[in-house]
């Protein structure tokens, strides 16, 4: 069990989930004692299992906390209030100690289309790939693609890596 608990713990980071998710395994791997084969790197295949659980917890709880945090914040007045504003009003200390000098990360915000932040904030702050964030907007995925490098652009202009 310390084996697989520690693979969990180090995507984790977490006693209190690592723990709930080395349980989970266990469980689902009780479930599939029946595919054992014996010699077959079984401890490979464990330690994969193992840390696919613990990225999919990761990608289900940023989910679920984006869902909440889009929720909190509501839409804005603009043409795509349907789809909620996803607006970070403050990106964290960590962002903000890595620019230097210029526009705040607020400001540079700003500047960008409320649709293009909305992209911004999913892709970077949600960690979703272009076809969860088109899937979550109902728009195509070209669509997004195109204003998330817009707003990159942008971004660069305020001095923004």
């Amino acid at each position: 069990m310390g084996y697989i608990y520690r693979i969990i713990y180090e995507v984790l980071q977490s006693k209190e989930n690592a723990e709930d998710v080395t349980s989970d395994f266990f469980i689902r791997l009780w479930d599939k004692a029946e595919q054992f084969k014996p010699g077959s790197g079984h401890k490979g295949y464990l330690a994969t299992m193992a840390r696919n659980m613990a990225i999919d917890f990761l990608r289900k709880h940023k989910r679920e906390e984006l869902t909440a945090m889009m929720q909190d914040l509501g839409a804005g007045p603009d043409e795509e209030q349907d789809r909620g504003s996803l607006y970070p009003a403050d990106m964290g200390n960590k962002v903000e100690q890595e620019v230097i000098g210029g526009m705040t990360v607020s400001e540079a915000l700003e500047t960008l289309k409320p649709g293009e932040r909305q992209i911004v904030s999913l892709k970077v702050l949600g960690e979703l790939t272009f076809k969860e964030i088109a899937q979550s907007l109902g728009i195509p995925m070209g669509t997004v693609t195109w204003k998330y490098q817009s707003a990159i652009k942008k971004l660069r202009r305020c001095g923004y890596e």
